[in-house]
């Protein structure tokens, strides 16, 4: 049996171990912006809810419908990362060309913005196409019509977060959401039900609370690019309104598979509370509460693969074969082995987990517990496969590649997350653990072609001019 030589098994746990601490420092802050914005929905929704139930449907069948334009926005913008991670690779005290990416992430949110601000405004007409109650149309347009300005500020704000992500620096986004999820809060409170002498808007008042709550932000970023003194040379701001068509339509290019991706997935979850609502009202309420808790740590793997994306990003810039290795493997190895404990956690104590959000000493709530049970245990299963999935796209993504992740993305989400769900559900008479089943096998099947494309990486061309000689002569990382 050949043994590899102990200097160079050395050599690579050391090399492990920097880049796990460099991943590590980068993505612990991004895991804590992405709470942060978690939050300030949660906050919303919970000073809606104490307007009433009605209210409290309207609020969220508009806000779903914003979000689902907004995610497909941050898809979008989140091309740039990739981008200025590459550069950076290439050129550490890279100027211009940094700022030509940034320009026209603020032109592409200004050109995306147009249109998913005119499909907004017409909220309530396209609820009631969609079959929904009339007044609670007219109660989410007027909510909608406040809130939609937030959409394009935090597109931007999120094109400044991109932009210190790709620096390694996210300290800066982190502070600036734990300020918002205050500033959130406050601006919710007075303008939702009228304090401070301020008249009780309602509804209007948490969209125009959210509007706030962007701009407030949007203007710390820019105060912090420009007070920084590391990041004050960048002059991001400076002449944005000349065009770079090139630049533009890379960034675009880049970035529309990533908004598609982004977009199935959302789009998955949403038609999967609408096959539960086929089943019961149980049925709903389960996967609510089972659906909160994998979102919840979905959010420490979403920041390791925006982490990957920048780590691997750098790499590639470098033509580094052993950066983009090391870089995309440590990433995966946290991001699946978080998952992993998570999962062990649902397992052992699923009814715990369930009580958190229902009360199951209330007989009320007997048949909701046991189907939440039910569901947090394939939820085990799911939150591997999810970790697997998202970490794998963010390691793709650091090599400019997204066209062909986004097919994988519509093939396990939709061909097998929804058709295996609603089969097993309907055909099969597995209820709602037959949706969840579907979902799970859907994920699965996508980190499965995320993770086998990432390793013929060299093979399909994808390192670039990463050559293999590369890897002897790595530079440190």
């Amino acid at each position: 049996m050949l043994h590899q030589p102990a200097p160079v098994v050395a050599h690579r746990a050391q090399g492990f171990r920097a880049e796990f601490r460099a991943t590590l420092a980068l993505a612990w802050p991004l895991v804590l912006t992405n709470l942060t914005m978690s939050l300030i929905g949660a906050t919303d929704v919970l000073m809606v809810g104490w307007l009433g139930p009605t209210q409290l449907a309207a609020a969220s069948l508009g806000f779903n419908l914003a979000m689902l334009l907004g995610i497909f926005g941050m898809g979008l913008v989140m091309g740039a990362s990739p981008l200025m991670a590459s550069e950076i690779g290439r050129r550490a005290n890279s100027v211009r060309d940094i700022r030509r990416t940034f320009r026209q992430t603020l032109w592409l949110v200004t050109v995306v913005a147009v249109p998913m601000l005119f499909i907004l405004w017409n909220t309530g007409a396209i609820l009631i196409l969609l079959g929904q109650d009339r007044v609670l149309a007219a109660l989410a347009q007027d909510y909608v019509r406040a809130y939609m300005w937030s959409i394009p500020l935090f597109l931007a704000t999120l094109a400044f977060r991109n932009f210190l992500a790709a620096l390694e620096r996210p300290m800066w986004s982190l502070v600036v959401g734990v300020i918002g999820v205050a500033g959130n809060i406050l601006f919710n409170y007075t303008l939702i039900f009228g304090k401070f002498g301020l008249p009780a808007l309602g509804l209007v008042g948490a969209g125009v609370g959210s509007v706030l709550t962007n701009m407030v932000m949007l203007l710390l970023m820019v105060g912090v690019v420009y007070r920084d003194r590391r990041f004050r040379r960048y002059h991001l701001l400076g002449r944005w309104w000349r065009s770079d068509w090139p630049r533009f339509f890379q960034m675009t290019r880049i970035g529309t598979p990533i908004a598609i991706s982004h977009a199935f997935e959302a789009g998955v979850f949403s038609a999967a509370v609408m096959l539960m609502g086929w089943i019961s009202t149980a049925a709903v309420a389960a996967h609510a509460v089972a659906l909160q808790l994998a979102s919840l740590t979905f959010m420490v793997p979403m920041g390791l693969a925006q982490a990957a994306t920048v780590r691997v990003g750098i790499g590639y810039g470098r033509a580094d074969a052993n950066h983009i290795r090391l870089a995309g493997w440590t990433s995966f190895a946290m991001g699946t082995g978080f998952m992993a404990a998570m999962a062990l956690i649902m397992l052992a104590i699923p009814g715990t987990l369930a009580g958190f959000f229902i009360d199951r000493s209330n007989p009320a709530n007997a048949e909701v517990a046991e189907l939440a049970v039910s569901f947090l245990i394939i939820a085990a299963l799911f939150q591997i496969a999810d970790g697997a999935q998202v970490v794998g796209q963010g390691m793709l993504r650091g090599l400019h590649d997204t066209f062909v992740p986004m097919l994988f993305a519509l093939f396990g989400y939709w061909v097998i997350g929804i058709g295996v769900g609603a089969w097993l559900a309907f055909e099969r008479d597995w209820g709602g653990v037959g949706i969840w089943t579907g979902l799970a096998t859907g994920l699965g099947i996508v980190a499965v072609l995320m993770i086998a494309r990432w390793m013929q990486r060299e093979r399909l061309g994808l390192l670039g001019s990463a050559a293999p000689l590369r890897t002897a002569v790595s530079q440190p990382i």
